[in-house]
């Protein structure tokens, strides 16, 4: 008798799989945050995979900032369309206009921080009592640090001291009144993996995420495309130059790198020989060693 074996891709994806179902199981009111990027789409493709031919057993939710890549909302728009489920907008603006936050001004501004109020807003209007999302423990060291279901208090706070143990591939959700978990299916996976299974799956992407011939400015030492949401001045040069992202993420804060790769194998080949995680080209992680745990902690996905 021949022994059945899986590839890796295929252990990945049943371990994801596993997660969603568990969450589906656990849960009363779960959603999985969308931003459009290749994790949350590679999510999709695995809640897909999960539960169709029924429909998703929780809604996407978007955390719009209003400073998004064009092409990632008119992506996002064209795969709510094709895949037929319910998508929840939370919109920072919102919270801006009812002075809920004071939007940054500076050189460097960004909204990519307020985010975490919208998101709380819109965890509590809704009721959501666990949040899955795309995040990566090979993407950044705090995001290391956190378990698959990652329990946050009633105001929305990670406290890196109250892990739980996940032996055995046992998921504890038990949470008490006003908690809710932010669970991560694809956890185990890096950026490598995302991209091969992309590649297998044939998974549409926003075109950003391919080389193509964009105005930038080179600020901190990062490729930020020329847009109205910069804060640009005489100091700013706008050059015309062949880039891809690597990451998707608010504009003001998302940093482009010089490619030629236009075709997921030169994307693949490219990642491969990279020695810097996609994480490097986001502005927000620069702020403080440890920017990432800082906003976790205060509430951030």
């Amino acid at each position: 008798m021949s022994k059945y074996q899986l590839d890796y891709l295929d252990e990945l994806e049943a371990e994801a799989i596993h997660i969603l179902r568990e969450v589906a199981g656990q849960f009363e009111k779960p959603a999985l945050l969308f931003s459009g990027g290749k994790d949350s789409i590679t999510l999709v493709r695995l809640a897909e995979k999960a539960f169709r031919p029924g429909k998703f057993p929780f809604p996407l939710v978007h955390i719009d900032t209003g400073h998004n890549f064009e092409e990632t909302i008119s992506y996002r728009d064209r795969m709510v369309e094709r895949i037929g489920e319910k998508l929840i907008i939370g919109h920072v603006q919102d919270s801006i206009d009812q002075g809920k936050v004071v939007e940054q001004t500076g050189k460097n501004a960004s909204r990519n921080a307020l985010q975490t109020v919208t998101l709380l807003d819109t965890i509590a209007l809704h009721g959501f009592d666990a949040c899955i999302g795309g995040a990566r423990r090979d993407e950044e060291k705090a995001r290391a640090k956190e378990r698959i279901f990652s329990v946050r208090d009633e105001f929305g706070q990670w406290d890196p001291k109250r892990q739980r143990p996940e032996l055995w591939n046992i998921y504890n959700g038990k949470i008490h009144k006003g908690e809710n978990v932010r669970v991560f299916p694809i956890s185990n996976w890096t950026e490598l993996d995302v991209w091969n299974y992309i590649k297998r799956e044939q998974i549409e992407l926003p075109s950003i995420y391919f080389a193509h011939d964009r105005d930038v400015i080179t600020r901190n030492g990062q490729l930020m495309a020329a847009s109205p949401f910069l804060n640009m001045d005489e100091d700013d040069i706008v050059e015309y130059k062949k880039v891809r992202f690597r990451t998707v993420g608010d504009m003001s804060c998302t940093a482009a790198v010089e490619s030629n790769a236009d075709q997921l194998d030169d994307i693949i080949a490219e990642i491969s020989d990279s020695k810097i995680s996609e994480r490097g080209a986001r502005m927000d992680d620069k702020v403080s060693e440890a920017a990432m745990e800082d906003r976790k902690k205060g509430g951030y996905f």
